[in-house]
């Protein structure tokens, strides 16, 4: 073989790699993202709340516990977020 079968062969095998890489880390990474974008829309839907239910005396904290509550559960997160808190 000479040196341009080589350099193509070591090309071929680094994207390879590199595709294989992307293949593996791109599943996590997934999964992060759609993580803080559950709780991004829980901290929206907590603002919400609170911006709205001020005139009524109703609120809930802002913190990472409730907006993934919110977030990962939705509206009947929140609502089971005010009766744990108004209730017990």
């Amino acid at each position: 073989m000479n040196v341009f079968s080589y350099s193509t062969l070591t090309i071929v095998l680094a994207a390879l790699g590199i595709f294989l890489l992307i293949r593996i880390f791109l599943k996590p990474i997934k999964k992060i993202f759609k993580f803080l974008l559950h709780a991004v829309f829980g901290f929206i839907l907590l603002f919400i709340v609170n911006f709205f239910g001020a005139s009524l005396g109703v609120s809930l904290e802002m913190n990472l516990v409730n907006c993934l509550v919110s977030g990962f559960i939705g509206i009947p997160g929140v609502l089971i977020l005010l009766a744990i808190k108004y209730l017990f």
